[in-house]
């Protein structure tokens, strides 16, 4: 057999084998080199996509198909295209970060913290590698219950709320979610996200237009609470200031994108027209979301929160890209989704770092640490500078792609969206001012120790990633780009013009109605006017 026709499940399984090997560790050293050595792995093999990927091929790539439990046509299917190809990669690069982040933080209960760590990484790279409906379901959830116990056992002193507030938050817009994934299975017989999307391109779906639209929504406020979009965002600030470095790490650099992938996996294939109903209210929500987490940021003394609402900001910026339906905004959207995990990521490493020294996120008890922490200062400046969007650097890329499709697709909401780049500028400069610059005057800062050599190589690989993302963004914009074509092409034309695609045989033979779901409903024939004109 071929490594690569199970490469992806290799890639699930790496952490999965590690977390039942962590299991049997003794000490605190054993499970975090287990933990190290394992996400490692999963990380070589994970390289192996966009290594292997083909951007001229069409359709899912690295696809594996077991059946799993036929008598509910439920099958084991994992894949990729250009919008998760670099999301794996993301996943368990962070993932190692996050070991390397705890290396010395973690003193009890080590065992369980790498435990969950390690299958936290296996869930959220089963939900960016799922081509079923309910196994990407299974994955989701995965994902919930490691990432609340990690709040709730590791996190500060509110962490028990922080976490329940995460927890029923996201348990929430899963329900809707799942009711969504059994109505399409009820209609279509199928989990099958491949078939189901070629199903609806060739208008075989039958929803009417008030249907379509609560699917759409049951799907979509699913994903927007991950997201999390404005007004959905308010479990965000406190997860990540009661969470552990590691924890907010994966939370903000790899949950958060499940929202958007979430959006452009179905919302936009499975719902267009729906879809494209709902873009305007989407889009001023998007908005807000940038305005508003920018101006909170700015008025935060808790370094954490601050970078906590500048997530709710950037995270803004990618819906707009998604919903002006412009392939070349989508393309920044799924870019600045990368760089947001190489950022936001690293500006958490960096808080996390000076908590470990002081024990505190209050910006009142810092300022002029450049001059005892010359080194850190340094990477401080690289990482606030690429969340800022300096050209160069990898979030400039991401934003200009996003403004000009804004611009392309509707010039208020490009302008609008464009404001938001001035304030995170302003926010973060603020916060680089109020921590690095200036005169040293709490003594307790006086003598802290600069970063010693596993922290300057976590720091340092953010840096270099951010760097080479801005000087050689094609490198990952050439195999994202054929498949933003793809999904935004039904949206090129206006809904009442656009033909729908033929539906390909494939789809034709193999989509059936399951026995027990109702036919649908046949749309009636239009009656002539005028007694026979």
């Amino acid at each position: 057999m071929h490594v690569d026709s199970i490469l992806i499940s290799l890639i699930i399984a790496t952490p999965l084998a590690g977390a039942a090997v962590v299991l049997a560790a003794r000490s605190r050293e054993g499970a975090r080199m287990i933990a190290l050595l394992f996400t490692l792995a999963a990380f070589a093999l994970s390289l192996r996509l966009p290594w292997g990927f083909d951007r001229g091929a069409a359709g899912m790539q690295f696809q594996q198909r077991l059946n799993w439990i036929p008598s509910f046509h439920i099958h084991y299917i994992v894949g990729i295209d250009g919008i998760s190809l670099w999301l794996v990669p993301l996943t368990t690069l962070l993932s190692v970060l996050g070991v390397l982040v705890s290396w010395n933080s973690v003193s009890d209960r080590a065992r369980t913290f790498y435990l969950l760590l390690l299958l936290l990484d296996a869930g959220m790279i089963g939900v960016f590698v799922s081509l079923d409906l309910f196994l990407f379901y299974v994955f989701w959830e995965a994902t919930l219950v490691p990432m609340a116990l990690l709040i709730g056992i590791f996190g500060h002193e509110r962490r028990i709320y922080a976490a329940v507030k995460f927890f029923l938050y996201t348990m929430a817009g899963s329900m809707l979610m799942l009711a969504g994934i059994i109505w399409l299975y009820n209609l279509t017989g199928t989990f099958d996200w491949v078939k189901i999307q070629q199903a609806a391109a060739a208008g075989a779906l039958h929803l009417s237009h008030a249907t379509a639209i609560w699917l759409f929504l049951a799907f979509f406020i699913a994903f927007a609470i991950k997201v999390p979009l404005f007004p959905f965002h308010t479990w965000l600030p406190d997860a990540h200031v009661e969470a552990p470095t590691a924890g907010s790490v994966l939370l903000a650099g790899v949950l958060l994108k499940m929202g958007p992938y979430g959006m452009l996996r179905f919302c936009l294939p499975l719902f267009p027209d729906a879809a494209r109903a709902m873009a305007t209210p989407i889009l001023i929500l998007g908005l807000i979301g940038i305005i508003y987490g920018g101006l909170v940021a700015f008025v935060q003394p808790n370094m954490k929160k601050l970078v906590a609402y500048s997530s709710v900001s950037h995270m803004g910026f990618i819906i707009v890209g998604v919903f002006t339906f412009t392939s070349i905004g989508m393309q920044g959207s799924v870019y600045q989704m990368l760089n947001h995990g190489v950022s936001t990521a690293g500006l958490f490493i960096l808080v996390g770092m000076l908590y470990e020294r002081r024990h505190t996120f209050e910006l009142s008890e810092y300022g002029g640490i450049a001059s005892a922490m010359p080194v850190y200062a340094g990477f401080f400046v690289l990482l606030v500078m690429s969340s800022a969007g300096l050209p160069l650097l990898n979030g400039f890329v991401g934003e200009f792609l996003i403004s000009l499709g804004a611009f392309l697709g509707r010039h208020v909401i490009g302008s609008i969206a464009i404001s938001g780049v001035i304030v995170s500028a302003i926010y973060l400069l603020h916060w680089t001012r109020a921590t690095i610059w200036g005169d040293l005057k709490n003594p307790k800062n006086l003598h802290l120790a600069d970063l010693n050599g596993r922290e300057r190589l976590v720091l340092g690989t953010l840096g270099v990633l951010a760097l080479a993302m801005g000087i050689a963004s094609p490198v990952f914009l050439n195999k994202i780009s054929p498949t933003a074509d793809a999904v935004m092409r039904p949206f090129q034309a206006p809904a009442s013009t656009a033909a729908p695609p033929r539906m390909p045989a494939a789809a034709a033979v193999t989509l059936r109605r399951h026995p027990a779901a109702p036919a649908p409903a046949r749309a009636p024939r239009p009656r002539r006017q005028g007694g026979g004109r």
